[in-house]
């Protein structure tokens, strides 16, 4: 005891450095939290709220409050003999902690733009500071120093997830500023092209895909440059335009992504589209837009951007968007499945199947012609619709259109087929998470007429008050076309699980894990050749129970 008693400066300056490790880690992990917020204080604020009980395990929590324990007995009893203990207990906290960050697998990984480079700069500073703080108090001001440093850097660690709302509070003017000039940048180059066709493509569901099959049909006539992945953001869209976009390119086709009132206006701002294409309108992003007149408004924000001489492309099947295109004055296409005689492009004839699907499209001018796609689904007709209305406006005619249409491959992880050479068949719908998509992926999984069909999920979120509603729907859904149930997450997939024991669906075939990779063993364990199994939506880390 003595030896540590004249050495506590030096084990002192060794605990500070390993106390840096967890701290980092800790550091990383609610920086990943952040920014799959969207760097969003309310919307980290929210996770927070609904699941910062899990950024601590069980077991590192209780070597906290194992340490808080010692503590308190150590000042009661005013005992030198417990701080060996005290060490000992503050490593195994040390060692858990980094053990349990090391060990979480994330989907998709933290990515150190140089946003998150600052942002990660500033908490540790910020800890640090606090820290230093802490330290010369207590070293000035109590005969206990060492012992109430340990207990302060645990504190410290501890309150990572709220500090980094702080920080990310003090780099936000700096972020602005960055933006700013990164989105005045893509602004003007963008006005350089004046005669280049700019189409922006928005609405609830439905864009990603309708992106890329508007930019396949394009290509059949004209050099083509579509945003990627699902780039719909003001920073993602100027990143395109200020490092790829040029004056070859003769199409430029953005999907356009909102959360917030006032989101699309922006967007549209940026870009100066000349064509607008609303697909869909219908319950998603509920917690920030809090109803569908919000959500009218702000996709409606496109259409008001476009110039007096633009065109603007409706999905007339949705009723939502039928009453924005009944509104509007500027030149318009109206596309669709239902109601011909209201629509200048349509199709009939339709033929859906395990494969793909076959229909007859026609114009309000009597031109036909037949089609095929490999997509799933009625609903990627409709998808489909929009980019064929998007190429008449830029002058394709319907054979070039159909060609077009033939060379469309299905998009990755929106039903997605996928062979595994197993004799088992995948569907990856992994990024579907809606009412409208998800009952568009059951009725493609009711096509296939072999084998047994098994779904696995974690149901759909961001759908305010009607989650646990539209959740419950879905299942009642499932029950009418699945034969195996797997759902991901107990308490988020409870009202799935009611919809299912609702419509009497055999308690036996529903299994209810943690995580994806649980599921990979009972899918194992249930399936044989020429079973389907879908996997509808994958929700990403920040919604982990």
């Amino acid at each position: 005891m003595d030896i540590i008693l004249n050495n506590l400066g030096i084990i002192g300056a060794i605990l500070f450095v390993i106390w840096l490790i967890p701290m980092y880690w800790t550091s990383r992990y609610t920086l990943h939290m952040m920014q799959l917020e969207g760097y969003r204080n309310n919307q980290y604020k929210r996770w927070l709220k609904e699941s910062g009980k899990n950024v601590f395990s069980n077991k590192v929590r209780n070597s906290a409050i194992a340490l808080f324990l010692l503590e308190i007995i150590v000042i009661l009893i005013d005992s030198k003999i417990l701080l060996l203990p005290m060490i000992l207990l503050f490593l195994l906290f040390c060692f858990l902690l980094v053990e349990d960050f090391k060990s979480k697998n994330a989907k998709k990984d933290l990515v150190f733009t140089k946003r998150a480079k600052r942002l990660f700069i500033a908490i540790i500073a910020i800890n640090l500071i606090i820290m230093l703080i802490y330290g010369l108090v207590v070293i000035n001001f109590s005969d206990r120093p060492f012992d109430l440093i340990l207990i302060g850097s645990l504190l410290i660690i501890y309150g990572i997830p709220q500090t980094i709302i702080l920080a990310n509070l003090l780099v936000l003017p700096i972020e602005k500023r960055i933006n700013k000039y990164y989105y005045d940048m893509a602004y003007n180059k963008v006005r350089n092209f004046e005669n280049m066709n700019i189409v922006g493509i928005t609405g609830s569901f439905g864009k990603t895909s309708t992106k890329f099959i508007t930019a396949e049909i394009l290509r059949h006539k004209y050099n083509v440059l579509n945003t990627p992945e699902s780039y719909n953001t003001p920073m993602g869209i100027s990143k395109v335009i200020n490092n790829t976009l040029d004056d070859s390119y003769e199409a430029f086709v953005v999907e356009m992504g909102a959360r917030n009132i006032g989101d699309i206006d922006e967007l549209a701002k940026l870009v100066g589209p000349k064509i607008g294409v609303l697909t869909s309108i219908g319950p998603t992003h509920l917690e920030t837009f809090k109803n569908i007149e919000n959500i009218m408004k702000t996709k409606y924000e496109l259409i008001e951007n476009l110039p007096a001489d633009g065109i603007a492309i409706f999905n007339y099947d949705n009723k939502y968007v039928r009453k924005l295109a009944d509104k509007t004055f500027k030149e318009k296409i109206l596309y669709g499945i239902k109601d011909h005689e209201y629509l200048d492009i349509y199709a009939k004839d339709i033929e859906v199947n395990e494969g793909g699907s076959t229909f007859i499209l026609s114009d309000k001018e009597g031109n036909s012609v037949k089609c095929s796609s490999k997509l799933l689904g009625k609903h990627n007709i409709s998808n489909i619709l929009a980019g064929v209305a998007v190429a008449n406006a830029m002058g394709m005619n319907l054979d070039d259109i159909s060609k077009g249409i033939s060379k469309v491959e299905p998009i990755p992880h929106r039903l997605q087929l996928i062979n595994p050479g197993t004799g088992v068949i995948i569907i990856d719908d992994a990024f579907n998470s809606n009412p409208v998509g998800a009952k568009a992926a059951l009725e493609v999984l009711n096509q296939f007429k072999e084998g047994r069909k098994v779904i696995v999920t974690p149901g759909m979120v961001e759908l305010g008050d009607r989650e646990e509603e539209e959740n419950k729907e879905f299942g009642k859904n499932i029950s009418k076309v699945c034969d195996f149930v797997i759902l991901v997450g107990e308490k988020r997939t409870r009202p799935i699980y009611q919809g299912l024991v609702e419509q009497k669906f055999n308690k036996d075939n529903i299994f209810v894990v943690k995580t994806l990779d649980e599921s990979t063993g009972v899918i194992q364990s249930l399936v044989k050749e020429k079973d389907v199994v879908l996997f509808e939506n994958d929700l990403p880390d920040n919604y982990n129970e």
